[in-house]
């Protein structure tokens, strides 16, 4: 079960770290070209949403793995996220986008897979 939370925490922390880049005026011209740029209450709703994402992997770990063990392994994992999210976006922005929603499902799934009793 923990190799499910493992992934499951790696979707979301990827998932809220690409909302966090769509936040961001540079990244979302990146990420979405067609889109203009995000206004005050657009980003802020990138933020939330990405601020959500990154907690609900660390409640994810902290379920799989204990407080102190679950802690450590959220910072592991937020960090591999951060570093394929930072390479897609260097070198394939458009499948970063792609991912990021398939991120968001996954994390999701792997989520409620843990919280609701086989």
């Amino acid at each position: 079960m923990s190799a499910l939370a493992a992934v499951g925490a790696f979707a979301l922390a990827h998932a809220g770290l690409t909302a966090l880049a769509l936040a961001m005026e540079r990244h979302h011209r990146q990420l979405r070209p067609a889109v203009p740029p995000p206004r005050r209450h657009t980003g802020l709703a990138w933020r939330l949403a990405g601020a959500s994402a990154l907690a609900l992997s660390l409640w994810l770990c902290r379920l799989a793995w204990g407080s102190g063990s679950g802690v450590a392994a959220w910072f592991g994992i937020t960090s591999a996220a951060a570093l394929a999210l930072i390479v897609l976006l260097a070198y394939a922005p458009a499948f970063a986008r792609r991912l990021g929603g398939i991120a968001t499902a996954l994390g999701l799934l792997a989520l409620l897979t843990r919280l609701l009793p086989v």
